[in-house]
């Protein structure tokens, strides 16, 4: 079964930035997870046109973090934090990339965003991102959007890759 952090009763009146950190966390993790279980094979299987992979979606999950909460919050250009220069080349695999180093990578890259911010409240402007200055809270908003998006696309995605093998069904009975 799927762990959901945000039911427990504890977070309905923590405070906002509670609730956004809880929920942020629980999407970042259902995305990381999708990849468990799955063989490298799997993991790159393109299913739909675009460049959009589960490996692909976690590499761009992390692009995604780093510019909200690197580039935004710190203000250093894409190149100096080592990141692609579009979101269209977040989802490029690699030779060397793997299950186990985008997953490692996700997670230092949850560490950092937690860092950046930490000082900060959601009424803080940021103002490293094109857009021009914005409010934390809604960098929050808009990551917790792409995230929930992208975990849409993910649940569709290993779905259609375990069916193939036959697995969906356990998979399906586990997540409900």
């Amino acid at each position: 079964m799927v762990s959901q952090p945000s039911t427990d009763p504890a977070v309905f009146h923590a405070t906002l930035r509670e609730q956004f950190e809880v929920f942020l966390d629980e999407y970042r993790t259902a995305l990381h997870d999708s990849l468990n279980g799955l063989t490298e094979e799997q993991a790159r299987r393109s299913l739909v046109p675009s460049k959009t992979t589960l490996l692909g979606l976690v590499k761009h999950a992390t692009f995604v973090e780093q510019v909200w909460f690197d580039e935004a919050v710190t203000c250093r250009p894409r190149s100096e934090i080592g990141i692609p220069g579009t979101p269209d080349e977040s989802f490029d695999l690699h030779e060397d990339d793997t299950i186990a180093s985008a997953q490692d990578a996700y997670r230092r890259t949850w560490a950092a965003s937690r860092r950046a911010t930490a000082e900060l409240t959601l009424d803080d402007v940021v103002r490293g991102n094109r857009r021009g200055p914005l409010p934390l809270r809604w960098v929050y908003l808009h990551v917790l959007r792409e995230l929930t998006q992208h975990c849409g696309h993910a649940d569709i995605l290993r779905e259609q890759i375990l069916a193939g093998s036959g697995e969906a069904t356990a998979h399906q009975a586990s997540s409900t």
